[in-house]
C-alpha cells in the first residue's frame, strides 16, 4: 500500500520521470524508484558510494522481476538521506555497466522514508 502512494506522489510531482522498466541502453534520464541496498567502501579502497534502486519493494511471495539501477556516487563514503526503502527521484546519465544499468553521480531528490520501528 505505502509501495502505490509513494509512487503514485513521485508521479505527480515530475510527470516526464521513466518507469525503471523504460530505462534506455544509455542517455540522459529522470526516474524514480525505491534504494532496495547501499554499499559501503573499506577505508582502504577508492571512496565511492552505491546504492540499488528498484521499481517497487518486493514483499513475500512477489514472484514478478524486480528492474534494478545502480547508482554509484563517486569521492563519496556516504550520501545523507539515502538509505533502504527511501524512495528517489534521480536525474542523469545512464550507461551500462556489467550488464546493469548504472548512474553515476546523479542529481536526486528524496521522494519519501521508511519510518524506522
Amino acid at each position: 500500500m505505502a509501495d502505490k502512494a509513494a509512487r503514485s506522489a513521485a508521479a505527480q510531482s515530475n510527470p516526464a520521470s521513466l518507469p525503471l522498466t523504460e530505462l534506455p541502453v544509455r542517455g540522459r534520464v529522470d526516474c524514480t524508484g525505491f534504494i532496495e541496498s547501499v554499499t559501503y567502501q573499506p577505508a582502504n579502497e577508492q571512496a565511492h558510494f552505491s546504492a540499488i534502486v528498484v521499481d517497487r519493494i518486493a514483499h513475500r511471495g512477489d514472484t514478478g522481476p524486480l528492474t534494478r539501477l545502480r547508482v554509484i556516487w563517486l569521492g563519496r563514503r556516504k550520501v545523507p538521506g539515502i538509505e533502504p526503502g527511501t524512495v528517489l527521484r534521480l536525474e542523469g546519465m545512464v550507461t551500462q555497466r556489467d550488464g546493469m544499468p548504472t548512474m553515476f553521480n546523479p542529481r536526486y531528490e528524496i521522494l519519501s522514508r521508511q519510518e524506522h520501528q
